[in-house]
């Protein structure tokens, strides 16, 4: 069985997080077991790591690359296959020796177990009789609090959706060309042997199939990147991108469904964004030798939005992924909504730090195709996206029960601008004489919003969205238009006040 990602990736840490990659210069076998077991119990389903032998290390990260001797080589495995058994239930990593820049690595790839929680000796003594349930912090090995214990022991009933055994399907419904396809993106040293090793075995050397010989099924992981239809396992495991030219109110609507594998159908919907949704603007400006350039959405920003959805979708949800495309915003829904460690004031201030994920193997395969990032790196990147584009901070939405979870990319301002200007002339006959003045300027949402607090001005933005069926951010961009011209006020609280009408 072959590691499945190479030495060159694992040396970059450009895909597989530092924090799941322990460099050692020789083998150590009472550090390196403590390891092992660590990545075993994957206690925040990371996915499990890596141990890279012949490398030197400086603060977690490769210093030197002095390889292993060939003379110990073979003592080394031999080595590692019997201190391994010291670990109970029994477990196994997968071992592979690794050539590179013409010198020999060993490379040991310790997935998360089924038969967690794993203990191992807390010595190499060979009547130790202590035991230890280690595990992954940051990038520590470390024994657990009493509290971290019960979660290790609560994670042999819960295995992540996307890791679980699909009983419904069979071997058959995983198909080689898009593995082999894969492989070959990622520069995986599986995609030479995939060529001449049976199917089964590739199969479990890629870990999208359960190991037991007489049992082989598909995992829900393998279905949902390696089927041509996905969606026969998992019913609305697709992307939708719905149009709404004339709001959510309106009477027009384009919508395009894109299924099939998980990252094809995410590069497609992508490719039709890009070609269908996005706009770029060029403004020349006066005495100036470059043109103002920007887009109505970067589309660095929607691409890690919706990578994002992917990402953190409940497959067991039957519930598509849905961008919403509206006049002035785009909007990215999928459910479930955010895990309870993201807090609302969190997702309002952009601190959220997480590292449980839902769907961690999907993760992986996202991060080998370079299609996302992970370490909680991807409100960031969508925020300098949009800063660099002169666009508005996006808005992050979950409801209180967390059953779905909400990006909100806001147009850019001189495309509203255009869009406002066209609406006011082709309105503006009707309006003249309802809204002479100063309101004639308002845009048919702040219109809209103004007279609502004219029939009701106890009345709130929670009250306002159900009402006029329009979106929270543009409920509140709206109000914050109306006071910055003075024509409205709030006095009192914000839950018991009441609006006032200025003119």
């Amino acid at each position: 069985m072959a590691v499945p990602t190479n030495i060159k990736t694992l040396l970059s840490g450009n895909v597989v997080e530092w924090a799941r990659i322990e460099f050692k210069e020789t083998w150590d076998a009472e550090a390196s077991l403590k390891t092992i077991c660590a990545f075993a119990n994957d206690i925040d389903n990371w996915g499990g790591g890596y141990i890279v032998i012949g490398v030197k290390e400086k603060d977690g990260r490769p210093d030197a690359l002095p390889g292993v001797s060939p003379e110990k080589i073979d003592h080394y495995l031999k080595d590692m296959l019997n201190k391994c058994k010291r670990i109970q239930p029994e477990y196994l990593p997968i071992v592979e020796v690794a050539d590179y820049e013409e010198k020999k690595f060993i490379v040991i790839w310790a997935p998360g177990g089924y038969l967690r929680p794993y203990s191992s000796p807390r010595t190499m003594a060979k009547n130790e009789k202590e035991r230890v349930y280690y595990i992954r912090k940051m990038a520590s090995t470390i024994v657990p609090s009493e509290e971290e214990k019960r979660d290790l022991y609560n994670l042999a009933n819960n295995v992540p959706f996307d890791d679980r055994i699909n009983h419904e399907a069979d071997l058959t419904d995983l198909n080689l060309t898009l593995i082999q396809s894969y492989l070959k993106e990622i520069g995986s040293s599986l995609y030479e042997e995939s060529g001449h090793m049976q199917f089964v075995d590739l199969c479990r050397n890629m870990n999208i199939v359960n190991t037991l010989p007489e049992y082989t099924k598909p995992k829900n992981v393998g279905l949902m990147f390696f089927s041509m239809e996905p969606q026969r396992f998992f019913p609305y495991a697709q992307i939708d991108v719905v149009q709404f030219p004339d709001d959510l109110g309106g009477d027009r609507i384009i919508e395009k469904i894109f299924k099939g594998p998980l990252h094809q159908q995410l590069r497609e919907a992508l490719q039709y964004i890009q070609n269908s949704i996005i706009q770029e603007q060029i403004i020349k400006i006066p005495n100036k030798a470059e043109a103002d350039r920007f887009f109505n959405y970067p589309y660095a920003a929607i691409e890690e939005s919706l990578c994002n959805a992917v990402y953190h979708k409940g497959y067991d949800v039957r519930e598509p992924i849905e961008v919403r495309v509206l006049p002035d915003r785009i909007e990215i829904v999928s459910h479930p909504g955010a895990d309870r460690s993201i807090t609302e004031e969190g997702l309002r201030t952009y601190h959220v730090f997480n590292r449980r994920y839902r769907n961690r193997r999907i993760g992986e395969f996202l991060k080998e195709m370079h299609l996302t990032e992970g370490r909680n790196t991807g409100f960031r990147k969508i925020l300098n996206a949009l800063e660099r584009n002169g666009s508005p901070k996006p808005i992050f939405e979950t409801d209180p029960e967390r059953l779905s979870f909400c990006t909100t990319l806001l147009i850019h301002p001189e495309f509203l601008r255009q869009n406002e200007g066209v609406n006011e002339g082709v309105n503006e006959g009707v309006n003249e004489g309802v809204n002479e003045g100063v309101n004639a300027t308002l845009t048919d949402k702040e219109q809209t919003v103004l007279e609502a607090i004219k029939r009701n001005p106890s009345t709130s933005v929670a009250k306002m969205i159900k009402e006029l069926n329009i979106s929270r951010a543009s409920i509140e961009r709206a109000i914050k238009e109306l006071k910055k011209r003075q024509m409205i006020i709030h006095e009192g609280p914000a839950k018991n006040g009441r609006w006032i009408v200025l003119k």
